[in-house]
């Protein structure tokens, strides 16, 4: 039986004060067990980063409380608090965020550096990482000379440096054309179906939903939807082109 690795009670997020006071979240409640995966959708402004945000222990609500592993966040300190985001999540993100002055590679290494880890093993885990989504070659270059689809399969390479339980992706495919929003979109399903890691993707496309095993739909900050589907993996064609 799977067991719980996020969970969110009564999660409310709210910004300014007095009559401009914003609810981006109000009273979000969830599960999300170990090795699921995960979609979140809605329209823009439903407060799906938000909520993504407090999944990644990246902020602290107005209200409510954030387990991980069944430890709260208020209980956590913000050493504690790096520790759990560095050693069980890692992040897949839009912009991608790869560090502009650093080699593909050297980005990779990142995670491990801050870990301590030893130059020769972490050049060498680097690697394989990068041969896994197919990126070695590019391991000496730098993030410019980098397509969209490349920056993300080298910015995939760097979240599971630290070899995290869970991957939070936010909108892995909102800058990338098509064929290269596959090649993303298959690489996170593997990690999912065959490397059991927990995957969670905020999408705001039916078809980037549809590979998850479960979708969550949220509007004004609520959870309108929480459904169970069958896996579907999208055609090329299907994956809309970069807007």
């Amino acid at each position: 039986m799977k067991k719980p690795i996020l969970e969110l009670k009564g999660i409310t997020k709210e910004y300014g004060a007095g009559k401009s006071t914003f609810k981006a979240l109000d009273g979000i409640s969830l599960i999300i067990n170990e090795g699921e995966f995960v979609s979140i959708t809605g329209p823009s402004g439903s407060g799906k980063s938000t909520l993504l945000h407090f999944l990644g222990f990246l902020d602290k609500p107005t209200s409510g409380e954030a387990y991980i592993d069944g430890v709260a966040m208020s209980e956590m300190n913000e050493d504690r608090l790096a520790e759990a985001r560095n050693e069980k999540i890692g992040f897949v993100f839009q912009a991608f965020n790869l560090a502009p002055t650093l080699t593909v590679g050297r980005n990779v290494e990142l995670p491990l550096t801050i870990r301590g880890m030893g130059r020769k093993e972490r050049k060498k885990k680097a690697e394989d990482l990068l041969a896994a989504v197919g990126m070695l070659e590019k391991k000496d270059s730098m993030p410019a000379q980098l397509s969209g689809g490349e920056k993300q399969r080298a910015a995939i390479a760097r979240a599971l440096a630290n070899e995290p339980r869970i991957i939070l992706a936010d909108e892995p495919t909102g800058n990338l054309d098509s064929k290269s929003g596959k090649e993303v979109l298959d690489i996170l399903h593997g990690l999912w179906e065959k490397g059991g890691k927990t995957i969670v993707i905020i999408t705001h496309e039916p078809v980037v939903a549809a590979y998850a095993e479960r979708t969550i739909r949220i509007r004004d900050g609520k959870i309108e939807g929480d459904v169970r589907q069958k896996p579907r993996k999208a055609e090329e064609h299907e994956i809309k082109v970069k807007r």
